[in-house]
């Protein structure tokens, strides 16, 4: 099972990946950290990449996609793989699947996550962290995580909130990217979308991530 899952900051795609991952032995890949594996490996796609990203500027989708690519014939995606956080536009889409097909790896599924842009914004800056563990979920803005004032719904330690959930132009930044719908992420997801119709062994599934986090994964599972 091969997929690519799409959805804003906020949606709990990140969330929804790591339990597909859990429950069907898949690897869940996150371009951030191919990037990261390549310059720290020193491959030679990562010292060109870091040769772009030193200069901050984006790295280009000739460098990219092979490390994709690479990272999808790896052992441990012998089983399958879940593809965050790429493609981000429409151009990336388009010679992803082309490159797919070049390289004879099947996609089989596509995932959107749907989510209002002013909840999901909601969400990102309604995260607090608990003192004692990072992953007691607290959000002042999701009732059924609420926190108990300033302390943790779990544990009762304090909280606090990660400086980059409370940037509000960055949140718009990347918000703005994602639900670009002529040349964004969406752009790029209803590629996918409509890629189905010609090719009706490509599945589009969406999820609406207003619902609470049970709620969501009973209607993913359910739809796979």
């Amino acid at each position: 099972m091969n997929i690519i899952f799409f959805g804003p900051n906020g949606s709990g795609k990140g969330t929804q990946g790591s339990i597909l991952k859990d429950k069907y032995s898949i690897a869940h890949i996150e371009s951030g950290a191919i990037f990261r594996d390549n310059i720290k490996g020193g491959t030679e796609l990562g010292k060109q990449a870091k040769a772009f990203i030193d200069k901050g500027d984006l790295v280009p989708d000739e460098i990219t996609i092979p490390m994709i690519l690479d990272r999808l014939k790896q052992d441990d995606c012998k089983k399958g793989w879940l593809l965050d956080g790429f493609p981000r536009n429409k151009v990336q889409a388009e010679k992803l699947d082309a490159s797919l097909k070049a390289e004879g790896i099947k996609l089989n599924i596509v995932i959107e996550m749907i989510l209002d842009r002013q909840i999901a914004k909601d969400r990102i800056m309604g995260r607090r962290l608990c003192e004692k563990d990072n992953n007691h979920p607290n959000n002042i803005f999701i009732d059924a995580i609420k926190p108990n004032g300033d302390k943790c719904r779990v544990c009762g330690g304090a909280l606090t909130a990660r400086a980059d959930d409370q940037d509000e132009a960055a949140i718009d930044k990347r918000h703005s990217i994602y639900y670009n719908t002529d040349d964004g992420t969406l752009a790029s997801a209803y590629y996918f979308r409509d890629l189905t119709k010609k090719d009706t062994s490509i599945k589009y599934i969406t999820l609406q991530g207003e619902k609470d986090l049970k709620s969501v994964t009973n209607e993913l599972i359910s739809k796979l």
